[in-house]
């Protein structure tokens, strides 16, 4: 087995006819000769494009991008590793052995390529680039962890982490939810820099900046509910104390300058309030519950880990032991 055959590239695609054959080539001849495309019916040649260009093809059972990538890689990939990208030309195969590379040193388990690092004129709008910012940072302030571009199509992972993951996202939240599962179930991540190029003329991309960057917030937060659960119930908490202050705030003013009361607004501040503020210590609480559960987590893996220390030293002296002197073996 050559060294590239231990790795599956999965195009997952949907109306790619433009680019579809260009980029399958460019990774097979960069070594890369298991390429997978997982196609979710396209009307336009694609896969027949694929086929020919020597790829594997097969049909998704569902629809988006997301339920193409966790049905290819428990279904149809074998190899430990899986490297994947988009079928539109922008990633460039030759960055492949960077990503690669992590995984086969096993410094990490899952890869995200930075496109930040080299991105070329024309390649993502201002709205776009100013949307993928401000959910990066959304993601460190929620999860704690900065992967520089969670949003990235270039990933490699092991396909055992992947596994691991529990996946629900159908549609482009799939990387961002990839991102998050990693960090909560303390997956290791490298990030690499890579090249992001212009989509070729006469192709269109399948994203919608409002809706799916829309959907990717809203993927955030309720991926915030299991990691960060005192940002999930701090946030709302926060809004709703705020804002029964302020109806407080004006109740007051009202009756106190010009002496009228506002007795059904009294009882809605009155509620927020209370609501807020219920909502505020159930966040600490969960906290400090998924707090305890990570150590007993990290308890357990110690545990794990100086047991099978233990079980391997017992083996040696159980070889040293057979190895020696039967004379003295006996005598033991």
């Amino acid at each position: 087995m050559s060294e590239q055959d231990d790795v599956c590239v999965l195009l997952p695609t949907f109306e790619e006819a433009e680019t579809v054959e260009t980029v399958v080539s460019e990774f097979r001849n960069a070594g890369l000769g298991r390429v997978l495309v997982i196609d979710g019916g396209s009307t336009d040649g694609t896969r027949e494009l694929a086929r020919d260009a020597g790829a594997r093809v097969v049909e998704q059972s569902g629809t988006g991008k997301g339920q193409a990538i966790r049905e290819a890689v428990r279904e149809h990939v074998e190899a430990p590793y899986v490297l994947m990208a988009d079928a539109d030309a922008t990633y460039d195969a030759g960055d492949a052995e960077a990503m690669l590379e992590p995984l086969r040193t096993g410094a990490a388990d899952h890869v995200i390529g930075n496109r930040f690092a080299d991105m070329r004129p024309g390649a993502m709008t201002r709205l776009n680039r100013i949307g993928n910012r401000l959910i990066n940072a959304a993601f460190r302030v929620i999860h704690g962890e900065g992967f520089a571009d969670i949003l990235s199509g270039y990933r490699a992972f092991t396909r055992e982490s992947f596994l691991e993951l529990h996946l629900s996202a159908d549609g482009f939240g799939i990387e961002t939810e990839m991102a998050v599962e990693c960090v909560k179930n303390r997956v290791p991540v490298a990030v690499v820099p890579i090249t992001y190029r212009p989509r070729p003329g006469g192709s269109s991309t399948n994203l919608h900046p409002i809706r799916d960057g829309g959907v990717i917030f809203l993927e955030l937060y309720r991926k915030a509910k299991t990691n960060n659960p005192l940002f999930y119930f701090g946030s709302v908490g926060a809004l709703s104390t705020t804002a029964g202050a302020v109806m407080a705030a004006y109740v007051l003013y009202r009756w106190i300058v010009h002496g009228v009361g506002h007795e059904i607004i009294a009882v809605g501040a009155a509620g927020a309030t209370i609501l807020g503020i219920q909502l505020l210590v159930f966040g600490f609480l969960a906290d400090m519950i998924l707090s305890l559960h990570r150590e007993q987590l990290a308890h357990h893996d110690r545990a794990v880990d100086v047991g099978g220390e233990r079980e391997t030293d017992s083996r040696v002296d159980d070889d040293s032991a057979t190895d020696a002197d039967p004379s003295t073996v006996r005598e033991r």
